[in-house]
C-alpha cells in the first residue's frame, strides 16, 4: 500500500485508513480488525470518543502486544463551549485509549455555526486544544463535518486545522470547494465512508453496476477519490477483518465512465433532474430540498433506492449530524420555485421522493 503526506502535519499516511465506527462487539474483534489492517499496511486508525466502547477496545489492542508505534492514532470529541469541559473529555480518551498521546485529535462533528463560533470563543475548547498540543498530549488538530459547505469553508478559513474529515465521492462532489481550500492552506484530507455513506457501495443496485463495469462501483469511487491527490486518505469503516478486502485501487486512468453514470442520469431523468445548485435554499420549512432531490437523483437514475432510503430516513432524526425536514413538510408556498435554474417543479418532486423513500425512521449507528 503507497502513503501520501498527510499535509502540513507531515505525517505520511497509508492511503486507506481503518476507521472503528463499526468495530464494536468485542476487544478481541478489535484487537484481530487492528492485526489483520496493519498486515495489509494500513498505518492510521480512527476512532471516536463517541463510538461506544471503540477508544476501551483500541487500548485493548496495545495490551495485546500490537506496537502503538506501528501506527499513526486519531480520535474526534465534539465541540463544547467551555475548555475545561472538553480537556476532560481528552483526558478520558487519552486513559481508554491507553496512551499518552495521539497524533491527531479531530473537532468531532463541526456541523453549524453554532460549533464553529464555540470553536473560535476565547474560552471555548480550542483553548483546551492549545494546552494539549503545548504538553504533548496531541501532535495535530483538524475537525470532521457532516455540514453545509458554507460552514466547512469558514471552519477551514480559520487557519486553526491541519486536517479536514469531510463526505465527498462520485455520487456527491458539492464539497470540492472545500477539498480545493483545504489543499491551498495544506490541510490532510481525509474521506469519511467512501463505501457505505457514499452510496451503500458494498451491495449496489444491478444498474449501478452495469453503468461501472468494468469496474465495481466500490472500485469506482475509490479510484476516483485516489485520483485526486489533494485528497490523502479514505476510511475503511470495517466491523471485522473479513471486510479488510481492497479492490484494485489504482488512480483512475479513464474518466469515461463517470461520463457514462452522468449521460444515463441526464437522459432518466430528463427534466426532472436536480443539478445540486441548491439556490433552492433556505426553505421555510427548512427541508434540505437538494439532498432529498440528490437522493431521488440517485434512486430513479441508478436504481440507489436502497441507499436513498437510509439516508432520508435519517431526517429528523439525527440533528445536526443529518438536518432538515422530509420532504412531505412542504407547504407549496412556492418561494423555491423562482430561485430553480432548471425551473423545477420541486413540490412535486418532493413529494415523489418522499413516497420512494420514506419508511422506518433511521438513526445514526451511534449517538451524541
Amino acid at each position: 500500500m503507497y502513503h501520501r503526506r498527510f499535509g502540513k502535519t507531515n505525517l505520511s499516511y497509508s492511503v486507506f485508513s481503518l476507521g472503528t465506527m463499526r468495530c464494536l462487539a468485542s476487544e478481541e474483534l478489535m484487537v484481530r480488525t487492528v492485526e489483520a489492517a496493519i498486515a495489509l499496511g494500513i498505518n492510521h486508525i480512527e476512532t471516536a470518543r463517541s463510538y461506544g466502547k471503540s477508544e476501551e477496545y483500541l487500548g485493548a489492542a496495545w495490551r495485546s502486544g500490537i506496537a502503538r508505534s506501528e501506527v499513526h492514532l486519531t480520535t474526534k470529541l465534539v465541540p463544547t463551549p467551555d475548555a475545561d469541559g472538553f480537556e476532560r473529555q481528552l483526558d478520558e480518551s487519552l486513559q481508554r485509549l491507553q496512551t499518552d498521546y495521539v497524533e491527531g485529535l479531530a473537532i468531532h462533528g463541526l456541523n453549524t455555526w453554532e460549533h464553529l463560533e464555540w470553536v473560535k470563543s476565547e474560552n471555548g475548547c480550542m483553548k483546551a486544544v492549545r494546552r494539549a498540543l503545548a504538553d504533548g498530549r496531541i501532535r495535530h488538530v483538524g475537525f470532521s463535518t457532516h455540514g453545509f459547505l458554507e460552514v466547512i469553508l469558514a471552519a477551514i478559513a480559520t487557519d486553526f486545522f491541519e486536517f479536514v474529515n469531510l463526505h465527498y465521492s462520485v455520487f456527491f462532489q458539492r464539497n470540492e470547494s472545500a477539498i480545493a481550500l483545504a489543499h491551498q492552506k495544506d490541510m490532510g484530507v481525509f474521506i469519511i465512508s467512501p463505501a457505505d455513506k457514499a452510496g451503500m457501495l458494498h451491495t449496489p443496485p444491478q444498474t449501478l453496476i452495469d453503468l461501472c463495469a468494468p469496474l465495481s462501483p466500490l472500485e469506482l469511487n475509490y479510484r476516483f477519490l485516489l485520483s485526486d491527490d489533494r485528497i490523502t486518505t479514505l476510511s475503511l469503516g470495517a466491523a471485522n477483518p473479513s471486510e479488510l478486502v481492497l479492490p484494485n485501487y489504482e488512480a483512475l486512468d479513464d474518466f469515461a465512465i463517470l461520463d457514462q453514470l452522468k449521460a444515463h442520469q441526464a437522459k432518466v431523468l430528463d427534466t426532472d433532474l436536480c443539478s445540486q445548485c441548491y439556490e433552492c435554499l433556505p426553505c421555510p420549512e427548512t427541508i434540505h430540498i437538494p439532498e432529498v432531490l440528490r437522493l431521488r437523483n440517485l434512486a430513479v437514475g441508478y436504481e440507489m433506492t436502497q441507499f436513498g432510503e437510509y439516508r432520508y430516513r435519517m431526517f429528523e432524526n439525527a440533528g445536526h449530524w443529518f438536518p432538515g425536514k422530509k420532504a412531505n413538510r412542504c407547504t407549496d408556498c412556492g418561494e423555491c420555485l423562482p430561485r430553480c435554474p432548471e425551473q423545477l417543479e420541486i413540490p412535486t418532486l418532493l413529494r415523489d421522493a418522499h413516497e420512494r423513500l420514506n419508511g422506518k425512521p433511521g438513526r445514526r449507528l451511534w449517538q451524541d
